[in-house]
Formats: structure tokens, sequence, C-alpha cells
């Protein structure tokens, strides 16, 4: 009877414990999505410094990681500006770049979150 009791307590401290690192885990993915897309940014533009505009929408993230091979092709390009492939969001889905940007920004790159679909909560390069 003893060994239930114990058992049983041992399970529920355990639940709980699931659960709330489950909201720990979001949190962490949330983060590095923003760290991501900030050094996604400082990438950009360190490629418009040296080749005098930002990536075409067909180039895209390709073109910080290789010299682009598509229409226009760079003369400046004084890469690689990023230190290995893009990698996908942490939920598995691509960033998404966007030439020209909203608001009038040069640019806007975007992880759709968890859903992969625009809306909900998306974390981009023009909101903290």
């Amino acid at each position: 009877m003893e060994t239930l009791i114990v058992l049983s307590i041992v399970l529920i401290l355990s639940s709980t414990v699931g659960f709330a690192s489950f909201r720990f885990v979001e949190r962490a993915k949330q983060v590095a999505a923003r760290d991501q897309i900030e050094n996604l940014s400082m990438a950009l533009s360190g490629y418009y410094m040296d080749c005098g505009c930002y990536p075409t929408a067909a180039q895209g993230f390709d073109a910080l990681w290789q010299k682009p091979i598509l229409d226009p092709v760079p003369d400046g390009w004084n890469g690689p500006y990023v230190g290995k492939e893009i990698p996908a969001d942490p939920w598995g889905n691509p960033y998404h770049y966007e030439i020209p940007g909203p608001n009038g920004l040069p640019f806007s790159v975007a992880s759709y979150g968890d859903d992969g679909a625009p809306g909900g909560r998306d974390i981009v390069s023009w909101k903290n």
C-alpha cells in the first residue's frame, strides 16, 4: 500500500513538471527564432553593404551562403555572409524573406511559428 502511495505521488509530481517544462520549451523556440531572424537581418545588411542591393526574392537566403547565379548577379559579393546554410526555424519550417518589406522597410524576415502559416504568433524582423 505504501508503495502505491509513493508511486502515485511520484507520478503526480512528474506530470506537473512535464507540463511546466512544455511552456519553457515553447518560449525557448520563440527566443531561438528571434535570434536567427536577427542574424539573418545582419547578414542581409552585410550583403547590402558589399553588393549595393538586397538579394531578390528569387535569390532568397541562398545568396547569403553562395554567390547568386540568378540575375542580377552582384559584382561585389564577398560572402558567405552566414556561417552555414540557412536552417529551418525551430518548428522545422523555412524562414520567409520578402523584398520590399512592409511599412516601407527594405526587407522582412519572418517565421510563421508552430502552425507554419501567416497570422497568429508570427515572429518577424520588424517587431520585437
